[in-house]
């Protein structure tokens, strides 16, 4: 679309030999007081102000933007593209096929359905570590992958050859985000004879990673990305922009993830949800890409929209170091000097807020046992291990004696454990069963474990089981990935090797990796400590972590073991990592080796020794420690721009595997009425060219009563599908044995499946049936205790509405469309919450739920809601006369009243609503243009 260029910012830029079209954001009154970030939105403008979405008037109060007013002017963005990883992108694919479909059934053109941007997914989520340990775990995984994921492979094969603009990174390339700093990313566009910054929404929240090569990108949900597909701009407020200010050198020994905890919990503890946050001032010069992107990885971890590094030489070094096009890199230079976006360390930006880091504080950490921003010093993990151990064992602890027993060890004793506990071969995790009263109900002592070897061992308490290298957070980090490398080295030479109850897992970002490894000649180290390659995805981050041992499971389960994870990833929630795994932490990939060793948290790896080398004597964590000058010696002379070259020289053309697969045709999709991965969805059924008017609620009944901190993970079926639930059922039912179940990731395209799993995380609280864990409510029409998808059955066979009831931060987590259709399809029609995370609200008006919240200071506590009552809510059909009320009434059979807040935030929100979500919305625009 030409731009109205009512600002006469239409120049060009000559680079080398070519010349290009750009848009002058100079021209704009204010320009040079924005931020980073704000120039390119205003960029943005400049370029497809159309005087209908986008008008001069958007511009100028762009170029005017308030930093210390609340967003109040909203503007539409156009990304540059959609980024998709394949469990996000399989419905994404089932929706637009089914667009066609409903395009074609009411008159229209199905082939007009198509990405007008360019749209890229890399299939990375689906791989499970179900072998680990052995030289074949990585083929023998793939081969398993392939064998589950077949009929959405295949699904997927046909949208490439279907639909314009669409590729496919095929599985066992690596992980979507690093593949996206790696290869997909441009930094500065050129298309059509136009250059202009690289933009990207993405199917998962961790898409900001890009924001660290200067890239602006967010996650949104499923349907923002197929809207964006589709040509339809990206509505949001002009947001308030944080200012970070980096200065100093980080300490030897510290690393990336160290740094992005610390930023983490800065940030967390500040709030920036919904908030820009940018980077700036001298220290940002000392922040390798490969750290930048670590941290702007994890900014749905504390709450930021993104959290993004302006362009500079370290952006251009690293464009040059992954192999990209020479004439590309010139014009990333010359384009960002030429539009002012080139990173000035004396610069001082106007922002709405500031924070400071010092480099030189980063100390050595972790977070955990549950959430990402809760950090946890390492010299200081096993104390407040210890603290939080009682929270994971069920029972009373009965008196003992002795400085290793958890009645001592939780009031903080000053004095270390005894010589013989820390010196001893640590051939089992420090005895805290002793003090805890099993699931059994009777005192329990460390249970005996024999392994598949032979190997006889004691479990205990704190027993590290799982030992991950994984993620897209830290395994694009040569830094952090040699460090792990050279600590097993250090260790192998000393004679130290992982414990036998340890699962040990290496899910490189790209291949890159591996090469890299190989060409250090590090590879044998890693793998004389069990961590074999095993895939090239997400794995244990996203739940995929595959089985532990049947021996661990076992003794796990019998003595309600709290037993523990750690992992270089993002996110350590509740039940997300493994069903039989209470706690989990994030560190760094050196830590994560060093914890294999160990074997337990239940250790100060600071102070007490890791383990005996070959003489008998004691390791400690700082013996085998790498230092920053070898870590750099090894990065310079195995990574090379040749490596990445090679990696991505034919990235979407796939093995011998996916070339093969039998591919459909046509241009709408042949349904298979048997599978149980692709399904159409309802979503258009019944559908009219008009939209039917919005309704008050009427009658509604509460399906849960949620409390703070209720995540997408805890909404949104992920990990594995229990025999016992409603999805596991399903799939019986339709003749699938359990071992092919497969995880709810790869079946997202079937929504009969996903909605039995919506709510039913394994650790979900739902306060109408307290003390009791998982996907249960009350049945309000019978009083009996029943799963969530059998009572919102029956509600909706009576035709009841339904609504939720939450407390704060309801929604935090991933950016899983699924978290909002699975509501919808329950029947839910309002949200009524303390605070949202900002993707699932917006996801839930995107699928026409209405997000509302309690009056400032209530709850449903201080409200006197218990979730038995009826819920009436009215004022709703003011939307119809085209405005947004500010409050809504909320009343009960009970006598509660109160006005709740509509958080439908931007005029472009409240008509999607209007047409029942945005999909709909999209669909009519189509059929009318």
């Amino acid at each position: 679309m030409a731009s109205l260029d009512t600002f006469g910012a239409k120049t060009q830029l000559r680079v080398g030999d070519a010349s290009y079209e750009i848009f002058k954001i100079d021209k704009v009154e204010g320009h040079e007081r924005l931020p980073y970030s704000l120039k390119i939105l205003l960029e943005n403008l400049l370029r497809t102000e159309d005087g209908a979405n986008i008008t001069a008037d958007h511009i100028r109060q762009l170029g005017a933007w308030d930093p210390a007013a609340d967003p109040n002017v909203e503007i539409q963005f156009t990304p540059a593209r959609v980024l998709m990883q394949d469990f996000t992108g399989v419905p994404c694919v089932v929706d637009l096929a089914t667009m066609r479909e409903a395009v074609r059934d009411l008159g229209g053109d199905p082939t007009k359905v198509n990405p007008l941007a360019p749209a890229e997914l890399v299939i990375d989520h689906s791989v499970i570590a179900d072998l680990f340990g052995r030289q074949d775990a990585f083929e023998r995984n793939v081969e398993l992958e392939y064998q589950r994921n077949k009929e959405r492979y295949q699904f997927l094969r046909w949208g490439q050859s279907a639909f314009n603009e669409f590729k496919v990174v095929p599985p066992g390339t690596g992980i979507v985000h690093q593949v996206n700093i790696e290869y997909l990313a441009r930094t500065v566009m050129e298309r059509g004879g136009q250059a202009y910054p690289d933009t990207v929404v993405g199917t998962d929240s961790h898409t900001t990673m890009v924001n660290g090569l200067g890239v602006l990108g967010w996650g949104v949900g499923g349907i923002e990305a197929e809207a964006a597909m589709l040509g339809q701009p990206v509505s949001m407020l002009i947001p308030r922009v944080v200012g970070f200010k980096l200065s100093g050198e980080m300490p030897a020994g510290t690393t990336a993830t160290d740094l992005v905890l610390t930023i983490t919990e800065m940030l967390r503890k500040h709030g920036v949800v919904g908030k820009f946050v940018e980077f700036y001032g001298p220290g940002v010069s000392a922040v390798p890409l490969a750290n930048r992107a670590t941290i702007g990885n994890m900014s749905p971890e504390y709450g930021s929209t993104v959290a993004i590094f302006p362009i500079d030489a370290e952006t251009v070094r690293y464009l040059e170091l992954t192999g990209r096009d020479p004439q590309q890199v010139a014009l990333v230079e010359a384009y960002a000097k030429e539009q002012g976006l080139w990173h000035d360390p004396s610069a001082e930006p106007e922002y709405s807020e500031r924070l400071e880091l010092d480099l030189a504080t980063i100390e050595p950490s972790l977070a955990g046992p549950k959430r990402p921003q809760d950090r946890v010093p390492l010299g200081n993990a096993k104390t407040l291990f210890r603290a939080a151990l009682p929270d994971y064992v069920q029972g009373k602890r009965k008196p003992v004696k002795g400085p290793a027993d958890v009645a001592s060890a939780l009031s903080f004793p000053a004095s270390d454990p005894p010589a013989n506990e820390i010196n001893d071969p640590i051939d089992r995790p420090r005895g805290l069963m002793s003090a805890a009263t099993g699931a059994k109900g009777r005192p329990s002592d460390p249970v005996h474990v024999v392994g598949e070897d032979g190997t006889g061992y004691e479990l205990d308490h704190g027993a590290v089981v799982i030992a991950a290298i994984t993620s897209c957070t830290n395994t694009s980090n040569p830094q952090v990935m040699i460090g792990a490398a050279l600590l097993a080295r250090n260790a192998v030479d000393k004679g130290l090797n992982r414990k036998p109850w340890v699962k040990t897992t290496l899910a490189p970002g790209s291949k890159v990796v591996m090469d890299y490894y190989e060409r250090a000649g590090l590879t044998p180290y890693l793998e004389k400590l069990g961590f074999h390659l095993v895939g090239y995805g997400c794995t244990t981050c996203i739940g995929n972590s595959g089985p532990l041992p049947e021996a661990v499971s076992a003794a796990v389960d019998e003595a309600d073991l709290a037993v523990v994870s750690v992992l270089s990833g993002n996110r350590n929630f509740e039940g997300r990592i493994n069903p039989d795994v209470k706690m989990n932490y994030l560190a760094s990939p050196p830590l994560v080796v060093a914890y294999a060793l160990a074997g337990t948290m239940d250790i100060d790896l600071a102070n007490e020794p890791i383990g005996e080398d070959s003489e008998g004597k004691p390791v400690f964590l700082r013996d085998i420690w790498p230092s920053t000058a070898e870590i750099q010696d090894v990065i310079a002379s195995a990574i090379g721009a040749t490596g990445f070259s090679s990696a991505y020289a034919d990235v979407f053309a796939g093995d011998e595997r996916w070339q093969s697969l039998p591919t459909p045709t046509g241009d709408t999709f042949a349904w298979d009425s048997e599978s149980t991965y692709v399904r159409k969805p309802p979503y258009f059924e019944g559908m009219g060219q008009q939209p039917t008017p919005v309704a008050d609620i009427a009658g509604a009944r509460v399906l849960a009563k949620l409390g703070d901190s209720v995540t997408t993970d805890h909404i949104s079926p992920a990990g594995s599908i229990k025999a016992d639930s409603p999805a596991g059922t399903y799939l019986a039912g339709h003749g699938v044995p359990r071992h092919e179940f497969n995880s709810y990731g790869s079946r997202r395209g079937n929504h009969e499946v996903m909605i039995r799993g919506t709510f039913a995380n394994i650790r979900l609280r739902n306060h109408l049936v307290p003390g009791v864990e998982g996907g249960f409510t009350v049945n309000h029409l019978t009083g009996e205790q029943t799963s969530i998808y059998d009572a919102s059955m029956a509600y909706q066979q009576a035709e009841i509405p339904l609504v939720i009831l939450a407390g704060q931060e309801y929604g935090s987590g991933s950016s899983r469309d699924w978290a909002a259709k699975g509501t919808m399809l329950l029947g839910v029609k309002a949200v009524i919450a303390e605070s949202y995370e900002r993707i699932h609200r917006s996801n839930l008006i995107g699928m026409g739920v209405l997000p509302l919240q309690f009056p400032a200071g209530e709850n449903a506590d201080s409200l006197g809601l218990t979730g038995t009552e009826t819920f009436t809510i009215t004022g709703v059909t003011a939307l119809n006369d085209g405005s947004t009320p500010r409050t809504v009434r909320v009343t009960t059979d009970s006598g509660v009243e109160f006005d709740a807040v509509v958080r439908i935030d931007t005029p472009g929100e409240a008509e999607y609503y209007r047409h029942g979500g945005i999909l709909q919305y999209v669909l009519r625009r189509m059929i009318v243009s």
